[in-house]
């Protein structure tokens, strides 16, 4: 369905209480009350809230990876580097107190016994686009494999997220940039000598 004032609406106000709250403890009714609707329009824009959750997850993909791109792009240095900055990024977020962690992650764990669940395939997809985002990034950096290191570096990302939120604490995400920093920097650096 298009977008429209009431639909972003309640994209919105589901944004805030299943990043919250989590998807499972958020009810159609809470989303309406927030959105300032009825629930029978929420059920006009979305069929079900399996939709809904699905459609938070979508809405949440490219400003996510912009973000991961943005912090990137905006460091200077090496693919190493950028890669480091990322990570420290992370954890730099994960200190403010409304970080609740990685809301792919969490819906996917919610629905863990529901592996078909249309939020877990749209969760499944951003993390591959995150995958091959970074695998581009390598490979215009000349890094050796660069499909394989960036599903390194996922891991470890993926990693990151589970760790601190468990723990509360990001320094799990500075340890997993620094082994990120070294297999990138290793990577670029066995290209250079197999090229010489």
């Amino acid at each position: 369905m298009a977008s429209s004032p009431t639909r972003d609406r309640i994209l919105n106000a589901a944004n805030k209480l299943f990043y919250a709250e989590g998807i499972r403890a958020v009810s159609v009714d809470a989303i309406a009350a927030k959105a300032g609707i009825t629930k029978k329009t929420l059920y006009y824009h979305f069929e079900s809230k399996d939709d809904l959750v699905a459609a938070y997850l979508e809405s949440r993909d490219q400003p996510n990876l912009k973000l991961f791109a943005q912090w990137y792009d905006q460091t200077d240095g090496s693919a190493s580097d950028k890669t480091a900055a990322i990570f420290q990024k992370l954890a730099k977020n994960a200190r403010h107190p409304k970080w609740k962690g990685c809301g792919f992650l969490r819906t996917a764990a919610e629905l863990a016994n529901m592996p078909g669940h249309p939020a877990v395939v749209v969760g499944a997809a951003h993390k591959k686009r995150f995958e091959a985002w970074l695998a581009r990034c390598y490979a215009d950096a000349g890094a050796i494999e660069p499909e394989g290191l960036a599903r390194s570096v996922a891991l470890l990302m993926e990693g990151a997220f589970s760790a601190m939120l468990m723990h509360r604490d990001p320094a799990y995400a500075e340890a997993a940039g620094e082994t990120a920093s070294a297999i990138v920097e290793r990577a670029c650096e066995a290209n250079k000598g197999k090229q010489k």
